[in-house]
């Protein structure tokens, strides 16, 4: 059936709407142009659009051209705003931005759980209101928030878990009860780095990939032609969990000890390289630090015999340290790898997380020299290229989605 004028009316505007989202600033031509619609037609919507507060002039297409076909629309940008929140066992980062994604204020502070569930959710809210207030901001339309855990997809909430602080599933509830006429969502960490790492980073241009989070925590984000994946219960991707051999016992429904986490956690990770002789009697490194060491160690950013923070000098074994410490790694990282790309196929697996960014290419390529030993499937190995940034932008990224998707989606109401 045809739709109907109001119905037609709608799809025009949103239709124009994104493609100032994607392109910036077009005059009333090339909107005509890109959208094939006709030129009165144009007129209508951009009036229309000016009207509702969506779009406006930003200025003129070309110094010679004068009149209203030279006007440049865009989306107003302060029309909303949004904050995204990284949060972390033990701190919180937040950005907030305007409807296009604009980056206003950046700030993060340490969190004491030890102090208890309110006092560290109280800290939380008010980095939060600073960071608003800082950015002269009154109102926010929508906040996104990544989180460690599991999110119940009947609900959209975190749900109670082993290991991780209460205060993470009070912040969701008490943002929505401060901030009563914003839009709080939560999702999982690791699905929020594929999202970012899809629109702007190493899986740019790919609809089916898996990205691998390596760091405190084990996880795995799915996307599947073009769609992320959370699965019945939204435990799709914990990894953490998978039996693998070489750990010496088996998880259970309470523990991923056992799992492949027991082989490529931030504490195995550690272990590991000591057992290799990596930065010999430093024990303060955690695992990111020891993984970047060994990677400059074998590229030749540290020399052989250079000083290391503990003031003593690297013998002449430490490249050959090094190496066997990131081989026994890369061994390990494999045999998650290669249990996804069996049951998945993705082409293109992603290693994020702290430990995936400090090994970056020199890790992914030896995981991808063994996953071409394992598997007659091809598979692509990268690393992150976004880094710490991941979870933080791929907040951010779904927050300013779910906020356009409701303010250009009223013109179909």
């Amino acid at each position: 059936m045809p739709a109907s004028p109001s119905t037609a009316r709608a799809i025009n505007d949103r239709l124009a709407l994104r493609l100032l989202q994607r392109q910036g600033p077009l005059t009333a031509g090339q909107l005509k142009q890109l959208t094939g619609l006709s030129r009165p037609t144009v007129a209508d919507l951009v009036e229309r659009l000016t009207a509702a507060g969506l779009i406006a002039v930003v200025g003129e297409a070309g110094a010679q051209r004068r009149g209203p076909n030279a006007r440049l629309y865009g989306i107003v940008a302060d029309r909303a705003h949004l904050a995204a929140l990284d949060v972390r066992t033990e701190s919180v980062s937040v950005v907030v931005s305007d409807l296009l994604g604009g980056v206003l204020v950046e700030a993060s502070a340490p969190i004491g759980g030890e102090a208890g569930t309110g006092p560290a959710v109280e800290q939380a809210v008010a980095l939060v209101e600073r960071a608003v207030k800082e950015a002269g901001v009154e109102r926010l339309h929508t906040v996104g928030i990544g989180a460690p855990g599991l999110i119940d997809p009947a609900t959209g909430e975190l749900r109670p878990t082993t290991g991780l602080p209460a205060w993470h599933r009070r912040l969701v509830d008490a943002l929505q009860e401060r901030l009563p006429h914003t839009r709080v969502s939560v999702e999982n960490e690791t699905n929020l780095a594929a999202v970012a790492e899809q629109r702007e980073g190493a899986a740019r241009g790919r609809d089916t990939f898996v990205l691998l989070w390596l760091g405190q925590g084990t996880g795995a984000a799915v996307v599947l032609d073009g769609a992320l994946r959370r699965g019945a219960s939204g435990g799709t991707g914990e990894i953490g969990f998978l039996p693998v051999p070489g750990t010496g016992g088996l998880p259970s429904a309470t523990d991923c000890a056992g799992g492949f986490h027991s082989l490529v956690g931030a504490a195995a990770v550690r272990d590991l390289a000591a057992a290799c002789g990596v930065a010999g009697r430093d024990t303060t490194l955690g695992a990111e630090q020891l993984v970047r060491y060994a990677v400059r160690t074998v590229t030749g950013a540290v020399p052989a015999g250079a000083a290391r923070r503990d003031g003593t000098a690297a013998d002449d074994g430490a490249a050959g340290a090094a190496g066997r410490f990131l081989d026994a790694l890369a061994d390990r990282v494999a045999l998650g790898v290669a249990s996804a790309v069996a049951l998945l196929d993705p082409g293109c697996v992603v290693l994020g997380g702290e430990v995936g960014r400090a090994g970056g290419w020199t890790l992914a390529a030896r995981v991808a020299e063994r996953i071409g030993r394992m598997t007659p499937l091809p598979t692509e190995v990268r690393a992150s290229a976004l880094g710490g940034a991941a979870v933080l932008r791929g907040a951010l990224l779904t927050a300013r989605d779910r906020a356009q998707d409701e303010l250009f989606g009223r013109r179909e109401r």
